[in-house]
């Protein structure tokens, strides 16, 4: 265990107790549900508009199924990760917590454990319809068309790709609690929000100088490429959907920077709450 600024230790027990409450609270939420649902009434849908492309329907489906899968966990990660802190200040229920033999800092761990938990049974959940529907498509396609395919219908490497989504949207919740720690909620999404764009875009932020005329512009970028996290490294969804060679060298050097970034952020926000 650690220890917070206030010099109360961060306490394992406290923080799985935290957890599982965000969690059980999420369970109870319609919100998360209901975007598993329409994630997964999107992935029926790109099955029925596979069958207008001839002769890429594996590709149409994998690519559709895990851009929702993306699209549906950064939603659930932005209006529930900016609301943690945020709800229980404006509900008071806060003041009651603290007063408890809890320190602050195991409280956003507790509060950040919980939504990861939540976002990896919604993933979790979205993963096995996914591939439910391509094993319905293995199973109903004629063998020469199968011929065709550059990757299996159920490949195991879209799990890779699924998992490093998973990985993306930890960063995502824990950018999402820090600046829910001293901002509003609505601001903290668009803040939340703009990080993951610039993160999904940060290779062309590297080579923007090739773009523009401008030194100090040039400079500017290069600056935010090293500031903010580079998503995109974690981005396999190409590759997978066909079958191309996974980079795994840039992928081990991007988990390696979101887990610090990961790690500074609940500091930071730690460190921000125990001296609000």
């Amino acid at each position: 265990a650690g220890r917070d600024p206030r010099g109360r230790a961060v306490n394992a027990a406290a923080v799985r107790k935290v957890a599982v409450a965000v969690f059980r609270e999420s369970v109870r939420d319609r919100v998360p549900y209901s975007l598993v649902i329409f994630a997964v009434i999107l992935m029926a849908a790109s099955f029925l508009m596979s069958r207008l492309t001839a002769g890429q329907d594996l590709k149409v489906i994998k690519d559709l199924g895990l851009a929702t899968m993306n699209a549906i966990g950064l939603l659930i990660a932005i209006f529930i990760g900016t609301g943690l802190v945020a709800k229980e200040v404006e509900r008071r229920s806060i003041y009651a917590v603290l007063s408890k033999p809890l320190s602050r800092s195991s409280f956003l761990v507790g509060k950040y454990v919980g939504l990861v938990v939540t976002l990896a049974v919604n993933l979790a959940m979205m993963t096995v319809a996914f591939y439910l529907m391509l094993q319905f498509m293995h199973l109903t396609t004629d063998d020469w068309i199968k011929q065709g395919w550059r990757a299996p219908a159920l490949d195991p490497r879209l799990l890779v790709a699924v998992g490093l989504i998973g990985v993306q949207l930890m960063l995502t919740t824990a950018v999402a609690l820090f600046f829910s720690t001293f901002s509003t909620p609505m601001l903290s999404m668009l803040l939340t929000l703009a990080v993951w764009v610039a993160g999904q875009f940060s290779g062309d932020l590297r080579n923007f100088q090739a773009a523009v005329d401008s030194p100090v512009a040039a400079a500017m970028a290069r600056g935010l490429y090293y500031v903010l996290p580079n998503l995109d490294a974690l981005d396999v969804k190409n590759e997978v959907v066909h079958g191309l060679a996974i980079p795994w060298s840039a992928v081990g050097l991007g988990l390696a920077s979101i887990a610090a970034y990961v790690g500074v952020l609940i500091s930071g926000a730690a460190l921000i709450f125990n001296r609000r």
